[in-house]
Formats: structure tokens, sequence, C-alpha cells
């Protein structure tokens, strides 16, 4: 999956923004013959208003889905921030990430700006992708 800088950009101004509580969405983008390419990125609210895990609201994941189809995008990754922890999947990340046909992007604002996604199958990463740190 490409993340074009001047999204890469925006997710790390909504992470800090939004640090200590954890900052989440979606990328939304296209499918292309060299891979899947983010387009926009749709911030949702944490509902949680935690530092240690996000939940987005059903009705915003609806309207998340509506505007994506809308505009000729997929879904292709679900993300959210670490203020205070590595860019990797926590034990509740693995656990909830039941959606075999995205990725999972965690952007870290510990020990410098680190931004990896993944794919997640069975509660276990079987791919892993650094976009940035």
């Amino acid at each position: 999956m490409k993340i074009p800088q001047e999204i890469i950009d925006q997710l790390i101004a909504q992470a800090r923004k939004d640090a200590p509580e954890e900052t989440c969405g979606y990328l939304l983008g296209i499918a292309t013959e060299d891979g899947d390419v983010v387009k926009e990125n749709y911030w949702m609210e944490n509902i949680d208003h935690s530092s240690e895990h996000f939940s987005f609201a059903p009705k915003d994941q609806f309207a998340a889905l509506k505007y994506a189809r809308a505009n000729g995008l997929k879904i292709l990754a679900n993300w959210h921030s670490h203020p205070a922890s590595p860019s990797r999947p926590s034990q509740e990340d693995l656990r909830l990430a039941n959606d075999p046909s995205i990725r999972y992007a965690i952007l870290s604002l510990y020990e410098g700006i680190h931004l990896n996604s993944f794919k997640i199958l069975n509660g276990e990463v079987v791919d892993k992708e650094v976009h940035l740190g």
C-alpha cells in the first residue's frame, strides 16, 4: 500500500492534536496494477477517548463506507495512533482485527514517528509494510 507524504503528514498532525488519546480513521483509496494507493484520510472520532484503545461509532463507519462508495474509493486500511507505544499491533488490536480484506496501520509517536501497516489474519500478523521510520 502506498501512502503519499501529504496524507502521512495529515495522520501525524491528527495524532499530535489528539494525543495523549489515540486517534483513528480509515485510509481510502484505489487499487492499481502496482498495488493499493491511498487517496484520502477519513478521520473518525475515537469514541472511547482513551490513550490505550479506540473505537469507531457505527454511524461514522457507515458514513465512511457510503462516502467511499460515492467517490469511487474503497477502504484500504483502518488506522490509529499509538501516542506512547511502538507502531505494532497490541494484543487488543490483533483480537479486534476482523476484516482480512484491509490493512491495519499504526502511527506511533513513541521514540520518533513511525508508521507501519499490517495484514492480520486470525489474530496473527502475516505481513508488515514500513511507511515511515
